[in-house]
């Protein structure tokens, strides 16, 4: 190589070069090479995968949180005032359900506190209750009330608008007449107005409706400036008359889109499937219970339980609201003795 001339050296230098190209492209490399270019252009650039890391994805829900479920809920923080030098007052409701009882302290200003609640089944909407059932069940009601301090004169009866439906409240009435009572009877639109007065909060009545799932029918109740408005619509046993579930949630969907848009913030929500639906995520002894999506109660399979998952769907879609409150303690009877 030493007696080469300079330009003999890069000749051969050339010849060596090409022959390692012909070499490189004929066994492939250049295509290696090219695929390689392109996968690179077709990946991502992101933090996570040029530090070599795979990239986790996050779901977040419409406000921000991460790993949001059907069943997350947010605490409700309300205290409701409560009663000054109070009076004792007792309800007997006559439900589509059965007898329930409540005493209540109210004071001279509306404000109250349940002191003492008692449920009970009468089979009343299925018409096997005899006058016999009806006299024990009702007393048994009024000698609780009057032994926890209620007056005789403050304890009333009224029969829900769902169980006026049913030929055995007559039954009742009369039995009651007997006792020397009178059985008051209330219409859907009563009954949706009482159940907002026990259960809204002042504080509220600009932002917020009332919905009460009972099992003779719904009610959807709101104020708007001096007005109380309440629609009915079907309860959560309208299985049992065979109705489909597509014509209820249409009819309470239609009833509900007649809610004021600016009072569909917040729902409080009361009646038997919303409690059982609030067991479900129930916080120690909590007033107030923030109930999840409706999708969330899925293990609630029992007849009646769907029937009202499906109105409360209803109600969720058509509204929008995204907080709807089960109040523990109230009931349309209250309204009922804070209306008297």
């Amino acid at each position: 190589m030493k007696r080469l001339t300079v330009a003999g050296r890069l000749i051969i230098t050339v010849l060596i070069l090409g022959a390692i190209f012909l070499g490189y492209k004929y066994l492939g490399g250049e295509k290696t090479l090219n695929q390689m270019a392109e996968d690179r252009a077709q990946t991502p650039q992101t933090d996570a995968t040029t530090n070599g890391e795979a990239e986790t994805p996050v779901t977040e829900n419409s406000s921000g949180n991460s790993e949001a479920t059907d069943n997350q809920t947010t605490a409700f923080n309300y205290t409701p005032p409560a009663p000054v030098d109070g009076k004792l007052k007792g309800v007997v409701e006559l439900g589509a359900s059965g007898f329930n009882s409540f005493v209540i302290k109210v004071d001279a200003q509306k404000r109250w506190k349940l002191e003492k609640s008692e449920f009970g089944n009468s089979l009343v909407t299925e018409n096997m209750a005899t006058d016999e059932d009806v006299r024990i069940g009702l007393k048994k009601y009024i000698s609780g009330m009057l032994d926890y301090g209620v007056g005789s004169k403050d304890i009333h009866f009224v029969v829900s608008s769902g169980a006026a439906k049913a030929d055995v409240t007559q039954k009742i009435s009369r039995v009651l007449k007997s006792l020397g009572y009178v059985v008051n009877q209330v219409t859907p639109e009563q009954e949706g107005q009482l159940a907002l007065k026990s259960v809204l909060p002042a504080e509220y009545t600009d932002k917020a409706f009332v919905v009460d799932i009972g099992s003779g029918n719904t009610k959807i109740s709101w104020v708007k400036g001096e007005k109380v408005s309440a629609l009915e619509s079907y309860g959560a046993k309208y299985f049992q008359e065979g109705t489909d579930d597509a014509k209820v949630y249409k009819e309470v969907s239609e009833k509900a889109k007649q809610i004021p848009a600016e009072l569909r913030e917040t729902c409080f929500i009361i009646g038997g499937v919303p409690f059982e639906m609030a067991k479900e995520v129930r916080k120690g002894k909590e007033r107030y219970t923030t109930l999840s999506a409706p999708l969330a109660y899925s293990k609630l399979t029992n007849a009646k339980s769907k029937a009202g998952i499906n109105i409360y769907k209803a109600v969720t879609d058509a509204t929008g609201c995204k907080q709807f409150v089960f109040d523990w303690d109230a009931n349309f009877t209250i309204g009922f003795l804070l209306g008297l």
